[in-house]
């Protein structure tokens, strides 16, 4: 609905889902959704449509024809994901498809979507660039550098390049924010979406959006960036913009629970807002306990740590519990305060082999305590 200077959301939908006539196991559910997501635009990159992740850049693509980097990079990561399981199904069309698809989309990513020093976020209808140094606003985003490494789609020199564009122009110590964008859309002739209803530094709109700012935590390790990561991460707490009275009344909220946004724009800067966000808390605790601290699941049989500790951690505890009653009490050792790699690591007693990821040891899942020590050092 449009009112002049006003956009707002559009009005929900209601309708009753009826049965198609069909059915089918979540395998072929999971190829249709991907298969729906394989249109490219001009550049080779995936369509925009009426919004990606970022649902506020909801006319970017609306014509059809306007392209999102971001949707490559997350679709890139996708395919590889998904094709252990064609494979093992023996789907051996489906798999060559999606083989060849991602390929080109790694080509098209790193030509059309590198920038010079980092990675674009889109590109509009009319072929105008979104995250480019060319771009009248919205000239660098948070969410395509992250997801330029998560993906693994940036080679080490571009992962370098993109992170240090997004220290400079997004990552602000002083007001402890990860913006997700800069500068705000305010008035370019370009239109992103209900993004521009927002005042300029509110929510996405030039923002901290923290599910967002977290992927970015996330990226920092990947890319060996142990330091700023934990830095990161702890700037992102709550309890950091609520440490002074002073932090406390700009931050305006609970200062015990995730806050999906930080204002970024004077005279709110750093003041919270949509708390109790699930899905920003959901990625605080995964980022803390996967990336940093390097504890995670594979094939839902195997434990592996990979911790990427600052090296003046001395070294931490964990205790991990299994549904059926087996518990993990894991002990890290920094003795030497060089956290860059594990040299050792025992299971109940007894050494277990080690390689450049960490440490891998199967999960026993028979009701008892085991006790896991993991010492760290210098890379060899």
């Amino acid at each position: 609905i449009g009112v002049t200077g006003v956009q707002t959301c559009a009005l929900p939908i209601f309708l009753q889902p009826q049965d198609s006539g069909e059915s089918a196991d979540v395998y072929e559910h999971c190829c249709r959704a991907i298969d729906r997501s394989l249109k490219l635009g001009v550049h080779g990159i995936p369509l925009f449509g009426c919004g990606d992740w970022n649902d506020g850049m909801s006319r970017v693509g609306r014509e059809g024809r306007g392209e999102s980097v971001w949707m490559g990079f997350f679709l890139y990561t996708v395919l590889g994901d998904f094709l252990p399981w064609c494979d093992a199904r023996h789907d051996d069309v489906r798999a060559q498809r999606y083989r060849s698809f991602r390929a080109e989309l790694l080509v098209a990513l790193n030509d059309s979507g590198w920038d010079g020093d980092w990675y674009r976020r889109a590109w509009y209808d009319n072929g105008a660039p979104l995250g480019s140094k060319s771009s009248d606003e919205c000239k660098i985003d948070a969410l395509a550098q992250a997801w330029a490494i998560i993906s693994g789609v940036a080679s080490p020199e571009r992962a370098n390049k993109a992170l240090n564009a997004l220290e400079q122009h997004l990552i602000n110590d002083n007001d402890k924010l990860i913006r997700l964008l800069t500068p705000p859309f305010e008035n370019t002739p370009n239109d992103p979406g209900y993004i521009k209803g927002y005042v300029a530094g509110v929510r996405e709109n030039g923002g901290q959006y923290t599910h967002a700012a977290l992927w970015v935590v996330k990226a920092m390790t990947m890319a060996g960036r142990r330091e700023r990561a934990a830095q990161l991460l702890k700037m992102l707490s709550p309890i950091s913009h609520s440490s002074t009275l002073a932090d406390a009344d700009r931050y305006k909220v609970e200062p015990y629970v995730i806050a999906a946004d930080i204002y970024g724009v004077a005279p709110h800067v750093g003041r919270g807002g949509w708390t109790w966000y699930t899905g920003s808390a959901g990625w605080m605790f995964r980022v803390a306990i996967e990336s940093v601290l390097g504890l995670s699941l594979e094939r839902g049989n195997t434990l592996r740590l990979t911790p990427h500790i600052p090296d003046d951690w001395p070294g931490f505890k964990l205790r991990y519990r299994l549904g059926d009653g087996t518990v993990y009490e894991v002990e890290v050792s920094n003795p030497n305060a060089c956290a860059q790699a594990v040299l050792s690591a025992q299971l109940d007693g007894v050494a277990v082999r080690c390689d450049a990821q960490g440490v891998a040891v199967p999960l026993a899942q028979d009701g008892a305590i085991h006790r896991m020590l993991v010492v760290l050092g210098h890379a060899a």
